[in-house]
């Protein structure tokens, strides 16, 4: 097994880096204590902020990433893949995504899910013109397997697919199978959500016992399993500045080999 050393991952093949740990928004319940937590988040070099059009937190996430300055926050957000019936209605999605994060850009934008009724090679043409408008500067998608990637990849035309955002942890590590190996062998790089299974990971008895062996806690114990593979990021959510902290905590070093592989 290779293990990654970098605490700032490669985005796709774009020649750019971002944050290996990140923060996700989906659920927040008290923005004011999430809004603290996202601010603690950017100051701690955790600026990697994931929303979406569905999450109701891109107004949130915009008053945030204004507060530091464009430049200090890769932002991504998501569209419903209801609007990729058409180029105009992806195009007026993306935009209102814009208004209400309040940025005249977003970093990244990403098919939420596939668009079952439509061919993947529109829905990647369709998400190429929001790019070729100016409304994001990087694409990719979410929930896609290895197939649909596939296919996204080679319907692109003048925009690389840079990421694919699945659900993956130490207790679910179903995309190790095929579609992580496939995401590294072709540049892409996978955003990590539920990375803590609702806390769940906590109730891991290899994950408590790595935690006592490392003088870590099992959340930085799985969230450092994750960043130690190739290409893999991590976005937790949270909504307490405390928690943030702790994520950060995942940084800075990793597993030995021997306890990356016990937890498989």
């Amino acid at each position: 097994m290779i293990v990654d050393l970098d605490d700032r991952k490669e985005l796709g093949r774009a020649g750019e880096r971002i944050a290996a740990i990140g923060i996700g928004t989906w659920g927040i319940r008290d923005k004011e204590s999430a809004r603290k937590a996202l601010r603690r988040a950017i100051e701690l070099g955790l600026n990697q902020i994931d929303t979406a059009e569905m999450y109701s937190t891109e107004g949130l996430v915009g008053e945030v990433v204004r507060e530091f300055g464009r430049d200090e926050v890769f932002v991504t957000t998501k569209l419903l893949p209801k609007h990729f019936k058409s180029e105009d209605s992806v195009i007026k999605a993306a935009r209102e995504s814009l208004r209400r994060l309040g940025l005249d850009k977003a970093d990244l934008i990403l098919i939420h899910w596939p668009n079952e009724g439509v061919s993947i090679k529109e829905q990647i043409r369709y998400l190429e013109r929001v790019a070729e408008v100016g409304i994001c500067r990087h694409i990719g998608v979410s929930n896609f397997d290895v197939r649909e990637l596939e296919e996204a990849i080679s319907s692109t035309r003048r925009f690389e697919i840079v990421v694919n955002q699945v659900k993956y942890s130490p207790i679910d590590r179903r995309v190790e199978k095929d579609l992580l190996p496939f995401c590294i062998e072709h540049g892409i790089t996978i955003q990590a959500y539920t990375p803590l299974e609702g806390g769940n990971v906590t109730k891991s008895k290899i994950l408590r016992d790595l935690a006592v062996k490392y003088g870590k806690t099992p959340v930085q114990i799985a969230l450092n399993y994750l960043i130690s593979h190739e290409r893999v990021t991590a976005i937790p959510k949270t909504e307490r500045v405390e928690r943030v902290e702790e994520f950060r905590g995942a940084l800075g070093w990793r597993l030995e080999v021997e306890d990356l592989l016990a937890i498989h």
